[in-house]
């Protein structure tokens, strides 16, 4: 822990662990097991790689690899070089890769050979083994970003979020100074994509604090029971999770209990499913700590920590009990014109600390409206608050209950989705008059999205669904394909002129065709 407080650089800190335990395993991916010591000469040899193709201290560097241990390896090399890392995840479609490419001002990515998703006219990086790098990391030069990732963006165009190496060490340094006990015998999953956020707690969690990372499968990161022999298996003690996944794991484990050495679960990424997690502590009481953490990737993963108790999930009602700010970080619940609201009123969240993304990159209009230097009432000085568009409400006892959105951004399968990203994918079609994407629960509790459409002409609805569900694919990533399209004849309006979403959504005579 005195390492990490000490520390500028996430390198370093690895590093350190490396070089006092180099036979430890660092990761298990399915049958490899890789050492601390392999997988620093792996990051070397990516860093090797790198001076190669004449990459510099500064640059970004693409990722663009198959989930694995080599991801991690690669992210490894693209920080001791001293530059930052886009994830261009090859399951994404190839013009929304191109766009992060372009816009990231990427020229040189890491990927396999036979990377088909790659877009043309950029420098594929691969490792050598055997060519690593002698000298020492590299500093970052300021206002090098550790990462860029890349967000729904409400225009129709993802936005890439430039995060700093210290907001990372804050984070870490800011959970392991009372809300956690990290230490060397923690096994942690990697249960999320490198391009979501919550990997970068997942690989930096262990790595930090010397424990091992094991790699989810990707058949296995959809299927409860699968998921819980891997956790048993491979004595699993840190899992994190998103809600929507999580609400099937008491039924699994209700079906065949395995032996589980679990110490925490960490929810995030959308509101919890109280429900599921009251029957997860009837299954299991007290047997692990379970913690609900509020953050968005603008705020490096994780702003506040809650421990969950029964009475903190014993209501079904609207809010997610968030509990409270974490130590780096100040939450302020403004109205609309910018003054604090009394307590146990609703209000936007801002977050102020030295966890903030520093804007979005190229992107200085978007940074500039979201990102705002205030000086609060009751605040000694000036800050930079990002203007979340979340809703809470503060409680006397100093935590916070997330209410949900003040616009039309959604929390669906653990991403955040702006629906105006998925709207502007089917208006691009020609044969598209009007589009709405609406969310919508089945009986079971599932969040559907769901897309209805008005077509400039209705004769060929039923064929159009099926092209129109392409023309997503090739649009979109797979968290954002709508799972219903719904070809209606109009848009009802309420008598308010607004549109009736509840008609539209119930009214199966305005329904042409549904694909």
């Amino acid at each position: 822990m005195h390492e990490l407080k000490q520390a500028t650089s996430l390198y370093e800190v690895f590093a350190g662990q490396a070089a006092r335990r180099p036979d430890a395993v660092a990761i298990t991916d399915g049958p490899v097991e890789v050492t601390y010591g392999a997988l620093e000469t792996a990051a070397r040899e990516y860093r090797a790689a790198l001076v190669r193709h004449g990459v510099r201290p500064g640059d970004l560097v693409g990722i663009s690899l198959e989930r694995g241990w080599e991801v991690v390896a690669a992210i490894l090399g693209v920080l001791g070089h001293g530059c930052g890392y886009v994830p261009l995840d090859p399951s994404y479609p190839a013009d929304r890769l191109a766009f992060m490419a372009r816009n990231s001002g990427v020229r040189s990515v890491i990927s396999a050979p036979d990377n088909a998703a790659l877009p043309a006219g950029f420098d594929p990086v691969a490792r050598s083994a055997g060519d690593a790098a002698d000298a020492e990391p590299l500093p970052r030069p300021a206002g090098t970003p550790a990462y860029v990732i890349y967000t729904s963006g409400s225009t129709g165009r993802p936005k890439g979020v430039a995060v700093p190496e210290s907001a990372v060490l804050e984070l870490f340094r800011s959970c392991a100074d009372g809300p956690f006990e990290f230490g060397l015998d923690d096994v942690w999953t990697q249960y999320f994509s490198y391009s979501f956020d919550f990997s970068v707690w997942e690989i930096w969690g262990s790595l930090l604090f010397g424990g091992r990372l094991v790699i989810v499968p990707p058949e296995t990161t959809r299927r409860p029971g699968a998921l819980l022999e891997l956790l048993a298996e491979q004595r699993v003690t840190v899992l994190n999770a998103v809600p929507s996944f999580f609400k099937y794991m008491p039924k699994a484990y209700e079906r065949a209990p395995v032996p589980l050495a679990l110490r925490y679960v960490v929810f995030g990424g959308e509101q919890l499913d109280p429900l599921s997690v009251r029957r997860w502590m009837d299954l299991r009481p007290g047997a692990e700590t379970l913690v609900n953490m509020y953050g968005i990737t603008e705020t490096t993963v994780h702003t506040t920590f809650g421990a969950l108790t029964a009475d903190r999930v014993a209501s079904d009602g609207s809010g997610t009990w968030i509990g409270e700010p974490l130590a780096h970080h100040r939450m302020a619940l403004l109205t609309t014109e910018g003054q604090p609201v009394p307590e146990g009123e609703p209000g936007e969240v801002y977050i102020a600390g030295p966890g903030l993304a520093d804007g979005y990159f190229g992107q200085p209009d978007l940074t500039a409206e979201r990102f705002l230097r205030l000086k609060l009432a009751g605040d000694d000085e000036t800050r930079i608050w990002y203007r979340t568009g979340d809703v809470a409400r503060r409680l006397s006892d100093g935590t916070y209950v997330y209410l949900g959105r003040n616009d039309r951004q959604i929390s669906l399968r653990g991403f955040r989705v702006e629906l105006g990203e998925v709207e502007a994918a089917l208006r691009a079609e020609p044969d598209v008059l009007d589009t709405v994407a609406l969310t919508e629960e089945t009986a079971g509790g599932e969040s559907l999205l769901v897309a209805y459409v008005v077509l400039a002409e209705d004769r060929a609805a039923t064929e159009l669904t099926a092209r129109l569900r392409e023309a997503c694919r090739t649009r979109l990533p797979a968290h954002m394909l709508p799972n219903r399209i719904v070809v209606v004849s109009e848009m009802p309006l309420a008598p308010s002129g607004k549109l009736d979403k509840a008609r539209l959504s119930t009214d199966s005579g305005l329904r042409v065709a549904v694909g």
